[in-house]
This record gives C-alpha cells, structure tokens and sequence, in this order.
C-alpha cells in the first residue's frame, strides 16, 4: 500500500536463504534506492527510518479474498492466482469475457479498477490479455496495459522467464544455460526442455501463449442469475435500499417465470465506495415468486443483525444474486381466505428463516425405527435439496408433532406419553413379582406408590445397531395415589437376559 506523505517508506520482510530480505515494498522506499530481495541490513544503511514489518502469510491472504470480493463489481469470475507448487503470490485473475461493454470497453474497465484500487490506498499492476498466463508476465515484468487480441504471443516473447510463474532454482537453472527471456525458450525443441527442466516449464509455456487452455477457479460460485443497479450518486439511507432491493426482485421475477422456477436462495451484495462489500443471505421454505416477499426478508434479516447496515459514504453498486432455484408450482387458492394453502405457514417460515437463520426453524420427521427416543429427529424446515412447495404439507404436518413427537392415540387412549425424556432415567423400583409391574419406585428423590398399571408392552432390541447384547424392553403406563400417570420401562427379561433387571423412566403423560 502507499505510504502517507508524511509516513516513512514501509517494506515487508521475511527470512530467505539465512538472512533478512526485503519482499514487498511501497513507492517511496523504490524511490530511495530499496530493492525487492535486498537484505534489511543493506536496505537500513540506505534507508535508517525504514518502516519494516513482518511478512504474514495470513493476513495477506485475508486481504487479498477482501479485494477478490470487491472485484466482483467488474465480473463474477474472480480467482486467486496463488499457486502452492511454485509457492508465488499470484495476485488476482479476473475473466471479463462478456462484461466489458457493459462498463464502456475494455481500456475503460482498466482505467476504473486501477483508478478506484490506487484510491484505496493500493499500488496495483494490472495487463489485460488473451491468456491468465501472458496477462501476468506483461503485468509483473512489462509495461502494456491492454494486449490486442491475438497479439499476446509476440507480446510476451522478450519478457523474464519468471514472467511464466516458475519456481525461482527452475529460472536460475535457465539463466546459466542463458536461457532469460520466453523468446530463448519458444521455440527450442521441446523434448530437450521437458527431459531436463520438467514438464512443468512446457505447461507454463504453452498456458501463456494459448497453446494450451487455463481455466481458473473463481472464489465464488457463479449464481445462476443475477441482476444488478449501479448508482451514479450513491445510496445511504434504508429506505432507498429497500426500494432498489424491491426492484431488483421485481426484475429477476420474469428470468425465473420462463424458466418454471422459484427463487430458493438468494444473495445481497452492497458495494460501498469505499471498497467495502456487505453481502446478506436470505432463504425460502418454498419457491418463491413475490418481489414484495423477497424485500421484507431482506428487511428482516437487516432487522436481524447485531449491528446496523453501515453505509459509510453509501453504496455505488447493488446486486442481487439467484444462488439457488426450484421447480415452481402454482399453488391452489383457498376460496374463502383468497390466498394459496399453507402461504400463511411459508411466509412465517420466510420471515423466521430471515431473522434467525433458516436452519434454526426446525421440524420433527419420524425415523425408521420402533426404538421410542430414536423414533424421531430435527430438521430445518427447509432444505435446499427439498421437492419444493410439495413438501410443504407434510412439513406442516410434522410441525405439528413439535409438542407430542411419539404419540399415539387407540380407542380415544393415550398409549404414548405427550412428553418423552432424550435419555430415560434410571430408577429404583419395588415389585411383587420380578417380572410384573413395579409396587413402588423412588424418582428424582420422591417415592411413588402405584395404585394402577397397564402393560407390558413389549418392545424388541435393534440387535443391528446396539450388537447382540442389547436387552429387550417391557413399559408399564403406572399412575401414583395423586394420579400424575408414568410410563416407564424394565430393562432386560428376568431370568432370560439379566437377573436383576434395571427400570427407567422414560416419560410423563397430561
């Protein structure tokens, strides 16, 4: 970064071959005769108020995903160029294939990303080619800005071999066989190059010159549809925020109709002018197709943060991203109430989703299982992965199990307790027979004596999951002289699996 006028320069250091090295610097210390590799002692007897900090590999990564980010105003297809078998800080590739015109041709992108990094306070080098490979070598070791199309080639040709990202021993080998430039190496006979330097050298080469294609990675999945509005004065204020996130949906409402789709999953980035990007996520436990919907979730998962919205000097750029969509199916119309069955149920998901994370609404979904604290689990109501609006009913329906998971109704009975423990509770019991019904039993230090029992109901192991020396369960529904009624369990046949079976307890009942 550039120092401030009044600061000293600053380099960055780190430890290469046993010494102290200079690896990054700014402006002032180049200008003041410093030099990238130059040791720190020699650098302090040229420079004494030198401003040296430590390289930290962390931190530097950190910034740079923060400027891949706010790259993303120019292009979805943003990677790091950071490469772990040659161990070169690659800075960033950015793919503008399709994007240029839309900011005015491509010297104008290049005139505005530099314009806008050097306002931030970034020192930037910056080559826009036909290939990553060529793009990189004009920027780090050339002087072109912009190479015209099919140029590229020739352009890199007296260029450093260091300009094709090869480890520094591989360049140094080159170098005392006096191969320096790409233009020694172009076109040398190919075998000779490979069997003595490695394949590698040849893949580089080839990348830069487009013999050969080089694909990269972008940080970010790219979203399947995506609509945004730029600003020439940019926005502060809540309520202006709200109006161009309504718009935004309303936009991207007819993309998704052709296609037959909802929106699912959605993503809000905010571009500030000063570089920072606040990104908001919201989900929906249905397909979606409502603009005034879309920005009431957004209003509340903004409601929901801990901290305000910060707009700072405001917002430049607003763009609002389709991650996820699903078939949408049109949903029948209640006669009475005028709107569709379950829509109530799914914009109250929406909007708890919204303020507390989606995955924090949860439903009960049975199990495949007979064993009664397993019988039954927790999942977000929604899933991304989920048949969409057709899973509506039977989520609703599972919800309604939140307060009585396992029970059971025959003949206008109970048979299952309205609330089931996670864990059943051991306790210490009295019978007259071992095999029967328990006389007495002490609970969480209280004794209770039984005036009625029902049971048992026999309950077999899961041998395949507990392993052969699981124990078979009997329950007994009790009810004590005040009438609170149990439902408790022996476990293990008397005189068959155990001879001192233990009993538990394992629920209550209304």
């Amino acid at each position: 970064m550039d120092a401030h006028p009044e600061a000293p320069p600053v380099v960055v250091t780190d430890t290469l071959k046993n010494a102290i090295r200079i690896v990054a610097l700014d402006q002032r210390a180049h200008a003041r005769g410093v030099r990238l590799n130059q040791t720190l002692s020699d650098a302090r007897a040229l420079v004494p108020d030198l401003d040296c900090h430590p390289a930290d590999d962390e931190q530097t990564q950190a910034l740079l995903l923060k400027i891949a980010g706010w790259c993303e105003r120019y292009t979805p297809l943003v990677a790091l160029g950071s490469d772990p078998e040659d161990g070169h800080d690659h800075g960033l590739f950015m793919d503008i294939t399709g994007c240029a015109h839309l900011l005015g041709g491509e010297a104008a992108v290049i005139a505005d990303l530099e314009a806008r990094l050097r306002a931030q306070g970034f020192h930037v080098r910056l080559c826009l080619a036909d290939t990553p490979g060529a793009g990189w070598a004009m920027a780090r070791y050339g002087q072109a800005r912009i190479i015209a199309e099919d140029a590229h080639a020739e352009a890199i040709l007296p260029l450093s071999l260091s300009g094709l990202r090869l480890p520094s021993a591989m360049v140094a080998s080159l170098g005392r066989v006096g191969l320096k430039t790409i233009g020694c190496i172009a076109n040398l006979p190919r075998a000779p190059l490979a069997a003595r330097f490695g394949a590698r050298l040849m893949q580089r080469l080839d990348q830069a010159l487009g013999r050969e294609t080089e694909s990269i990675s972008p940080i970010m999945p790219v979203a399947d549809l995506s609509t945004e509005r730029r600003f020439a004065e940019p926005v502060t204020h809540q309520d202006e925020i709200s109006h161009v996130i309504a718009a935004l949906a309303a936009g991207i409402l007819e993309p998704l109709e052709r296609r037959g789709l909802g929106l699912r999953h959605c993503r809000l980035k905010l571009f500030r002018v000063d570089g920072h990007v606040s990104q908001l996520s919201v989900q929906t436990a249905r397909p979606l197709r409502d603009a005034r919907m879309i920005s009431r979730l957004f209003e509340e998962r903004i409601a929901g943060l801990h901290d305000d919205l910060d707009a700072g000097f405001g917002f430049d750029l607003i763009r609002l991203d389709v991650v996820h969509a699903d078939p949408f199916e049109a949903a029948q119309a209640e006669m009475m109430a005028g709107q569709a069955a379950g829509q109530g149920h799914d914009a109250l998901v929406d909007r708890l989703g919204a303020r507390l994370g989606l995955e924090r609404v949860q439903r009960f979904v049975l199990a495949d299982t007979h064993i009664p604290e397993r019988s039954f689990g927790r999942q977000p109501v929604a899933h991304l992965g989920g048949a969409g609006s057709g899973t509506r009913r039977s989520a609703m329906g599972n919800a309604m199990l939140a307060s009585a998971p396992y029970s059971e109704i025959s003949d206008g009975v109970t048979t299952r307790p309205l609330i089931l423990f996670d864990r059943p509770e051991l306790l210490q019991t009295i019978a007259e027979v071992p095999d029967g019904p328990p006389f007495r039993f002490r609970w969480r230090g209280v004794s209770h004596e039984v005036v009625r029992s029902e049971g048992p109901e026999r309950i077999a192991c899961e041998w395949w999951r507990d392993g052969r020396g699981a124990r078979t369960r009997d329950y007994f529904r009790v009810e004590d002289h005040q009438g609170y009624r149990f439902w408790l369990f022996r476990h293990g046949l008397y005189g068959r699996e155990t001879d001192d079976p233990c009993w538990y307890m394992h629920g209550l009942f209304a």
